[in-house]
């Protein structure tokens, strides 16, 4: 087995299966979203990505493209493929079973049912494997499928809509709108790239939100999971009804503590909610790493968090935010409206999280950045394995 791209077009057909890979954001968990290309002399003969809910896998699609035409072709696959049965037979096998010469592999896949196995099955039967074309490239796709395996959590992007002096209401709560319509359309791209929408409880009684995928003609819509303790809202309270009006197209999950009364579960449960009990700290407040695993064991692989205050600060005070997305909008209500995080006990500057700036562009009459966590691959679990 070798690594890297070892043939001069090896890079580009990757990259072509990393783009596919990624129309599976979303809706694909809690599978990972993966891309595959297949390549015979130097033509394109199939390709695929992983389908919603996780099946077929991107390998399947692409050889039922390909048809007899995969016999002699080279694969581009962005994640070692399986080599368990599920719901359908190991990929590794199809691919061997469909006379592929060559596989090229981004990653090698952590799952314990998989790691390592896939590559070993394709060697074993005389198919040429070559690992780590665009790994660091595919890594940064697969975070969310990484980490819910090796980490136990999702991949946290948080998102931020402020003024430029950092306030996300006035004094009065107002906040509609404060960024213009064209960032609010990128987050509705965004809530469709992620598997779930988290927004604190608080967030809810001042917006009424329904965190709904609209205006992009698209089906599928994400989780919405709203952390809630003692399960202070209620299914039949105002604030709630756009939550609940939308309920037959986009689940909701409630994550509460052990002190949420046992009428107030029903009554969520009756709605159509899904209830996911959850640790507390000192305070009786979720923990917020137990709501991140809790989600995890459910199946979210990619999260997004659109706040309030208080929600956001524990997510950035406990270091779990992977993707920071900070929407600026050219408005000063000063120092005594509603700051984008709430306090969370930072003394010196040694201490504060910090994030290195990926992206910044206008959008619309705002500004977009992206500042992202840094993360070594050993702790995605994705080293690649000695040569075999």
């Amino acid at each position: 087995m070798s690594r890297s791209c070892p043939h001069p077009e090896d890079a580009r057909w990757m990259a072509h299966a990393l783009r596919l890979g990624r129309r599976g954001w979303g809706n694909v968990w809690p599978n990972p979203a993966v891309g595959c290309v297949i390549v015979k002399e130097g033509v394109l003969v199939g390709h695929g990505w992983t389908r919603p809910g996780g099946r077929p896998h991107a390998e399947r699609v692409a050889l039922e493209r390909a048809g007899k035409r995969a016999r002699g072709a080279t694969a581009y696959v962005t994640l070692e493929p399986c080599a368990h049965h599920g719901r359908t037979p190991p990929c590794a096998d199809a691919l061997v079973a469909a006379g592929v010469a060559r596989v090229v592999v981004a990653l090698p896949d952590p799952d314990p049912r998989v790691r390592g196995r896939g590559l070993e099955r394709l060697s074993a039967a005389g198919v040429t494997v070559d690992l780590g074309c665009r790994a660091a490239e595919a890594a940064l796709d697969q975070r969310g499928f990484l980490l819910r395996i090796t980490r136990r959590r999702p991949l946290v992007s948080l998102k931020l809509a402020a003024t430029l002096d950092g306030r996300i209401a006035t004094a009065t709560g107002e906040s509609r709108w404060i960024t213009g319509p064209e960032a609010r359309r990128r987050v509705h791209l965004m809530r469709a790239s992620h598997d779930a929408v988290m927004v604190g409880a608080g967030t809810v009684r001042a917006d009424t939100p329904t965190l709904t995928v609209r205006g992009l003609g698209m089906r599928h819509q994400p989780v919405r999971v709203i952390p809630d303790s003692r399960l202070s809202l209620a299914p039949e309270a105002p604030e709630t009804a756009g939550l609940l009006a939308t309920i037959g197209e986009a689940p909701l999950w409630i994550c509460h503590g052990p002190e949420a009364p046992a009428t107030r579960r029903a009554a969520w449960e009756e709605a159509g909610a899904r209830l996911l009990p959850c640790p507390v700290d000192a305070d009786g407040r979720l923990a917020i790493g137990g709501v991140l695993a809790a989600l995890a064991t459910a199946g979210i692989t990619r999260l997004l968090c659109e706040g309030g205050g208080r929600l956001a600060a524990s997510l950035v005070k406990a270091d779990l935010v992977d993707d920071l997305h900070w929407v600026s909008a050219g408005r000063l209500v000063g120092g005594d409206g509603r700051a984008a995080l709430a306090p969370f006990g930072i003394a010196a500057l040694a201490a504060a999280p910090r994030y290195t700036l990926i992206e910044s562009r206008p959008v619309g009459a705002d500004l977009w950045q992206l500042w992202r966590r840094p993360l070594a691959a050993e702790a995605l679990g994705v080293t690649l394995p000695p040569d075999m």
